[in-house]
C-alpha cells in the first residue's frame, strides 16, 4: 500500500490533470461556433458542423486511446502517463490558439482527444492507492474535479464578444 503522504500528492496530480482538461473543453464550447466561423469563413450552421466533427473526433480519440493509455499506465507507471498526458494537452492548447486553418485545428483536436484518454489512467491511480475507507471520497475528488473544472471554463468564457458574436 502506497503511505498516505505519497498517495496525497498523487491525487494533488491527478486532480490537477482532469482539472486542466475539462478547463479547456469548458472555454472551448461557448466560443467554438464563432471561433470557427471566423476561422473557416463559413455561416454559423456550417461552423456548428464542423464543431460537431471536431468534437466527434475528440470523443473518437478517447475511445481507441482509453485502453492503450491505460495499458502503457499498468506497464510505465501512472505518473510518467499522466505528465505526458499534461504535456499532449498543452501541445493541443498551443495548437489551437494558433491554429491558421480548420485542418490544423482538427488536429489539435486529435491530440486533445488522445490526452483526454488519460481518464482511465486517473481511475486505475485512484484505485490503487484507495482503500475501502477513502474509496468513495477519492473517486469523488474525480466527479469535483469535472464539476469545478467545466465551470472555471465556462466563466472564463464572460467578457468575450466571440462567445456571443452572431449567435
Amino acid at each position: 500500500m502506497i503511505d498516505p503522504k505519497t498517495a496525497r500528492r498523487g491525487l494533488a496530480l491527478v486532480f490537477t490533470t482532469l482539472l486542466l482538461d475539462i478547463v479547456g473543453f469548458g472555454m472551448i464550447m461557448p466560443v467554438l461556433p464563432a471561433y470557427l466561423r471566423e476561422l473557416t469563413g463559413v455561416g454559423i450552421s456550417e461552423a456548428a458542423i464542423e464543431g460537431g466533427w471536431l468534437l466527434f473526433v475528440y470523443a473518437a480519440m478517447q475511445f481507441v486511446f482509453a485502453p492503450i493509455m491505460g495499458g502503457l499506465s499498468d506497464r510505465f507507471g501512472r505518473r510518467p502517463i499522466l505528465l505526458a498526458s499534461v504535456l499532449t494537452f498543452s501541445i493541443d492548447n498551443l495548437i489551437c490558439a494558433i491554429a491558421w486553418s480548420y485542418p490544423i485545428l482538427f488536429i489539435g483536436r486529435v491530440l486533445a482527444g488522445i490526452s483526454g484518454a488519460s481518464y482511465s489512467t486517473t481511475s486505475a491511480f485512484i484505485a490503487d492507492i484507495s482503500t475501502d475507507e477513502n474509496r468513495a471520497k477519492n473517486f469523488g475528488l474525480l466527479g469535483i474535479a469535472f464539476g469545478v473544472g467545466f465551470v472555471i471554463g465556462l466563466l472564463g468564457t464572460f467578457g468575450q464578444e466571440a462567445a456571443t458574436d452572431g449567435i
